[in-house]
């Protein structure tokens, strides 16, 4: 991974990566609800897509229910749209005390460990990136979002507590990620944007950086996505030591690149709602056009969406996306 990162960085052309299962499911002919369940059905979705598109990587779904639901949340399943976590399971401070870390056989972890494992051992042509949840999103998740928002200053003794935990599994999770085969993973901390800079190198970034420094190697490469960045805490991004930079649509792609290490991927970060889903093909392309001459002087860009494309994207505006790189990059 290392120098697969060295050569897009050294390469004349520019690379895209989007993160997208969803168009994959639809190629099937399955539901959100089977893939998200089945990992059998997972994997036919990420392969349709390596065997469409020239994507410089293959990407999992990024299901930010599944970690939640391993430690006994709740969740929503929708036939055909992403599952959602249902209300919280944590009140107050001893609710953390009691929390046990869960196996990595509760809930659906070993079905998307099944999808990482067959992703790995089908798509040999490039890297396969699985997908994870990050600490604090997680906790929010378990403690609700506007609670731990407030729990961080009133109590950040037991925030601390909930986040180890977390971090705990999630690194657990990431380890038996990369026994898979797979080659990395997108570790997904929308929730981090949501505090300041300092507060999010407290609560987040520090713990990130344990979850880096235990499995990024030569082999497995950490792509730590923040859309919820708008630009302000990037610096805290960049401190967790990752390989790869993963932003939203929120922040300007050229503002936080410029934070980027040159020998790290930034990655980003075109609307994958109000471009790849709702946006016509001809808007799709000068979207996309306009975001690489914007990029042009970082050799370190990657192209891609701002987060997972949604269900129900048009492959009408998949195609002209790289129909528009191609052309952009003289092919």
């Amino acid at each position: 991974m290392t120098r697969w990162m060295k050569e897009i960085i050294d390469s004349n052309d520019v690379k895209a990566i989007p993160v997208m299962t969803h168009p994959g499911i639809e190629i099937i002919g399955k539901t959100v609800r089977e893939a998200v369940t089945d990992g059998e059905v997972h994997h036919q979705a990420i392969v349709a897509l390596a065997e469409k598109y020239p994507t410089a990587a293959a990407t999992v779904i990024m299901d930010l229910t599944v970690e939640a639901e391993a430690f006994g949340a709740t969740i929503s399943f929708p036939e055909n749209e992403v599952p959602a976590v249902m209300g919280h399971m944590l009140d107050t401070p001893d609710d953390i005390e009691r929390l046990t870390i869960p196996s990595l056989k509760a809930g659906r972890v070993p079905q998307y460990l099944k999808a990482n494992l067959l992703a790995a051992r089908s798509i040999t042509d490039r890297p396969v990136l699985g997908g994870c949840i990050g600490p604090f999103s997680l906790a929010g998740r378990l403690y609700d979002m506007s609670e731990i928002m407030v729990l961080i200053y009133q109590n950040p003794e037991a925030a601390h507590t909930l986040l180890a935990k977390c971090t705990e599994f999630i690194l657990r999770y990431c380890k038996a990620m990369k026994e898979t085969g797979v080659n990395g993973v997108v570790l997904a901390e929308p929730a981090a944007g949501l505090m300041s800079d300092e507060d999010c190198r407290r609560f987040s970034s520090d713990y990130v950086k344990k979850i880096v420094d235990a499995v990024q190697d030569d082999t497995f490469t950490v792509v730590l996505h923040n859309c919820g960045n708008t630009g302000h805490c990037t610096g805290a991004m960049v401190a967790t030591g990752a390989s790869a930079y993963h932003f939203g649509n929120k922040c300007d792609m050229e503002e936080v690149t410029r934070d980027v290490p040159p020998t790290a991927l930034a990655m980003g970060n075109l609307d994958p709602v109000s471009v790849f889903k709702e946006a016509t093909p001809e808007k799709m392309k000068e979207a996309t056009r306009d975001l690489l001459e914007k990029m042009k002087p970082y050799r370190n860009f990657v192209l891609s969406s701002g987060c997972d494309t949604p269900p129900h994207t048009p492959l009408a505006n998949i195609d002209t996306f790289f129909e528009t790189l191609k052309e952009y990059n003289g092919k």
